[in-house]
């Protein structure tokens, strides 16, 4: 009945349209299933999207939830932008967090202006260790760095398994899988006096200002989206491919690290076998959702951080299982791969697409 027909351009209204339409169609088909599993829609939509808002406290969690969603969809959409599909910033993340973590355990009694810094330098640099380790796969032997960098992730949340089950447990933890908690010294500040907003909410804002500038107003931004968007250009205009890519992985890489040391050291407090819901996965639908633009990615991460109060609600209140989370994030996902095909097709009737075929021949 109906037909996909090449625009043989690409739309600028869908190109901000289709993540408008695939919201809702997700809250819609997410209505539909709260129903089948014998919820009532509304109170179910409601518990879902607009309690976690109203609640004691309910923007400060949201703020506090979206701030690792942005860091991690900041660099995504770096790299995406350059072509090069990191699916690993959960492993990135969590050596982030394992390195930052280690400082912060071994430096127990050092003043807050030596012993935070370094945690933070050296989230950074655990999450640049591991997605290098992708970058050299992809740029010494070709390897798909999809494969490589997910692959990656498990290796990461086993290293953390190891040293929290091991070297690292807390000996006064009753045998729980985790280590010491950090020290005053070592824990990011609120800087909301009587709420849970820290650091990590404000340096996610100002990453996201300052990779747009990057992305937008240089020459390495520009060199980034010709080589994602044009590689032939780029290799004809003299740019490095592997260089970009070494600069897209490492850039995507740190802030994911950076946002796994600002978890562990704000929220969580310590290292445990469960230190991530999944940000890193998530942080892709939040990049795409985004436009692959730093700005963009704020809105996507407030919303997927939407999405996890939301699952924590309707658990509480409507006795719904764990995985109402994931079912919301997955449909959103699919909606929105299925909603870009209007920025590159038109739907039309196929009589009316057959007559327009006839006429331009």
């Amino acid at each position: 009945m109906f037909k996909f027909v090449p625009r043989g351009y690409k739309s600028q209204f869908w190109s901000y349209g289709s993540p408008v339409l695939a919201i809702l169609l997700t809250v819609v088909g997410t209505s539909i299933i709260f129903m089948i599993m014998g919820r009532p829609p509304g109170l179910a939509a409601y518990t879902f999207f607009v309690e976690p808002l109203l609640a004691h406290n309910g923007l400060s969690a949201l703020a506090v939830k979206a701030a690792p969603l942005i860091m991690i969809g900041v660099g995504l959409s770096i790299a995406y932008s350059a072509n090069v599909w990191n699916i690993g910033a959960e492993g990135q993340f969590t050596l982030g967090a394992i390195f930052g973590g280690g400082i912060a355990l071994a430096l127990p009694e050092a003043p807050t202006f030596v012993v935070y810094p370094l945690m933070l330098a050296f989230g950074i640099l655990g999450g640049m260790v591991w997605a290098g380790i992708t970058a050299w796969l992809r740029t010494q032997f070709n390897a798909n760095e999809i494969l490589t960098s997910l692959m990656l992730t498990y290796v990461a949340q086993l290293l953390l398994l190891y040293l929290v089950t091991g070297p690292w447990r807390d000996p006064m933890g009753f045998g729980f899988p985790q280590t010491a908690m950090f020290s005053d010294e070592a824990t990011t500040p609120v800087i909301i006096p009587g709420s849970h907003v820290h650091l990590g909410c404000l340096v996610a804002l100002l990453i996201a200002g300052l990779f747009w500038l990057i992305l937008s107003k240089t020459m390495l931004g520009f060199q980034l989206r010709v080589v994602g968007q044009a590689p032939r250009a780029a290799r004809f205009a003299g740019f490095s491919e592997n260089r970009l890519i070494w600069i897209a992985m490492l850039v995507s890489g740190g802030l994911a690290g950076l946002a796994g040391i600002f978890e562990v050291s704000g929220p969580i407090g310590q290292l445990t076998t469960s230190i991530s819901p999944g940000y890193g996965f998530s942080a892709v639908i939040v990049a795409f959702l985004g436009r692959l633009r730093p700005i963009g990615a704020i809105f996507g991460g407030l919303l997927l951080a939407l999405s996890y109060l939301g699952g924590d609600s309707a658990q509480i209140d409507l006795g719904m299982p764990n995985a109402v989370t994931g079912i919301f994030q997955g449909i959103l996902l699919f909606c929105l791969l299925g909603c870009d095909i209007l920025i590159l097709y038109k739907i039309q009737p196929r009589s009316l697409a057959a007559a327009n075929a006839g006429v331009a021949k």
